[in-house]
């Protein structure tokens, strides 16, 4: 495995790096990463290897999208990797080259790739009964949402299903407003909860939101220690929502949703003390409290398996999807059987919503993560990565934040600690170079220069030592 790492970083060496010395105008590259000590760097051991590959190569699969898909499709890395294969926390490209998945499809995967519990679940369910409707009875819905019930607190019992996270948060939205006759909500600024029309206005960066009617909303300012005007304080940055309650409302509110880390704004976790002073002041302005735990739910924190429980608050509505199948198409709000009966009031109907294949998957993820105890894993090794990490802070000026919990963390890079001025260019080349090594993270933040690291939760210490060891090689060469 050595050497053919060696082989595969001299394969691709000079013209890139021409074209990345003259883009970093205060950071310069050294040169590419060392072949001996890239020969140095080996994945752990791993008893599996996947059966050749025959299908069609990257470069006509991107052909395709080019041509078929809707260009707004993204894709990471200067040379997209053709993912064919995934087993556990690794995925295996075209050429049966393995990498370390550390992004897990986006806070998704949470059980491992293809776990076959699962797999058996959606194979046993798609062979007696694939769909026919809600309108008929099935265990598996019913099954599923007992189970997934037991772990929510307090009188937070009824389930709705839904196919996605946009799709729950827009529900949970919608039930907020029916049950309180109020239309604002409240959201904090640098959110992101979906791309439709009620979770667009709810969402509060520009680069996600079109240019379309996104009425009621009001972002109050992100409780952000590392970013904000109060550092930790969470109490103060409360105030803000207290405010616009005062004036920016009639003094009623339909809801106020928050993510208890933000995901796609960056790993932000919010201040301390923040929620407990905000459930307060929506309460007493008649409004319900939505946590969207999309990516943050699912034991994936460690430390809870919700990202609320954190911060000692319970909210009226919760809504999940991501990890909740391991990569099935699910998702679910939950709240109190006094809230949910405002759907009583019209023909509420969701086709897919509540799939025998889908509940099946969920239900087999449940009682995964107890078998194989993940939310300890979580934590255990969570807790080991986040201080690998914040040693590699404490050596490398470009490092300005590590935060986040369990495996749910986040490195943000800047180019001045003292201005926090964000290391775009940068976050790029580092992304592309642990892709040489074999280590597969995403991004994210506002300006695209924060590390998300959101691995199955089945990740070792072995994969986060690795993971580490790739990130300090890449940084140490430039």
């Amino acid at each position: 495995m050595a050497m053919f790492l060696a082989r595969r970083l001299l394969q691709r060496r000079s013209p890139q790096l021409l074209r990345w010395k003259s883009s970093f105008p205060q950071a310069a590259l050294k040169n590419d990463v060392s072949d001996r000590s890239a020969a140095e760097l080996e994945l752990p051991p791993f008893d599996y290897s996947p059966p050749p590959y025959s299908g069609p190569s990257g470069d006509e699969i991107l052909a395709k999208r080019k041509e078929y898909l809707n260009p707004s499709l993204l894709h990471l890395y200067k040379n997209p990797v053709n993912v064919v294969e995934g087993k556990k926390q690794y995925l295996f490209d075209e050429n049966g080259r393995r990498y370390l998945d550390a992004f897990g499809g986006i806070a998704t995967v949470c059980c491992g790739h293809c776990h076959p519990d699962v797999v058996d679940a959606i194979i046993n369910q798609t062979i007696r009964l694939q769909h026919s409707t809600v309108l008929y009875l099935n265990h598996a819905i019913a099954d599923f949402a007992q189970s997934l019930a037991s772990k929510l607190p307090g009188n937070l019992k009824v389930v709705f299903f839904t196919n996605s996270g946009t799709e729950a948060n827009e529900l949970a939205i919608m039930i907020a407003r029916l049950y309180t006759g109020c239309h604002d909500i409240i959201s904090l600024r640098n959110a992101y909860h979906g791309n439709a029309a009620g979770t667009m206005g709810a969402t509060a960066q520009s680069i996600w939101k079109f240019n379309v009617v996104q009425s009621g909303v009001h972002h109050v300012v992100n409780p952000d220690p590392y970013r904000g005007i109060f550092g930790s304080d969470g109490e103060k940055y409360a105030r803000d929502v207290q405010d616009v309650i005062n004036f920016g409302t009639s003094g009623n509110v339909a809801a106020f949703i928050s993510e208890a880390i933000q995901g796609v704004g960056g790993i932000v976790e919010l201040a301390p003390g923040y929620l407990p002073a905000a459930y307060s002041m929506v309460k007493k302005a008649g409004g319900l409290c939505i946590a969207d735990e999309v990516q943050a739910g699912f034991a994936r924190t460690g430390s809870h398996f919700w990202g609320f429980e954190s911060h000692g608050v319970v909210p009226d509505i919760v809504t999940m999807a991501k990890g909740i199948g391991n990569g099935i198409p699910l998702g679910a709000v939950v709240t109190t059987p006094e809230i949910a009966e405002v759907l009583t009031r019209r023909c509420y109907f969701n086709t897919f919503g509540g799939n025998p294949v889908c509940t099946a998957a969920g239900l087999a993820v449940l009682k995964v993560i107890e078998k194989e105890k993940l939310q300890e894993n979580a934590l255990h090794v969570g807790s080991y990565l986040k201080e690998r990490l914040t040693a590699l802070k404490d050596k490398y000026e470009l490092i300005g934040d590590v935060r986040g919990r369990g495996l749910m963390l986040g490195v943000e890079l800047v180019t001045d600690r003292e201005l926090k001025t964000p290391a775009k260019a940068e976050t790029l080349h580092v992304m592309d170079q642990m892709k040489e090594l074999g280590v597969l993270i995403g991004k994210g933040g506002y300006y695209g220069n924060v590390f998300r690291i959101t691995p199955p939760l089945c990740f070792t210490k072995e994969d986060a030592d690795f993971l580490a060891d790739a990130m300090d090689l890449t940084l140490s060469r430039m």
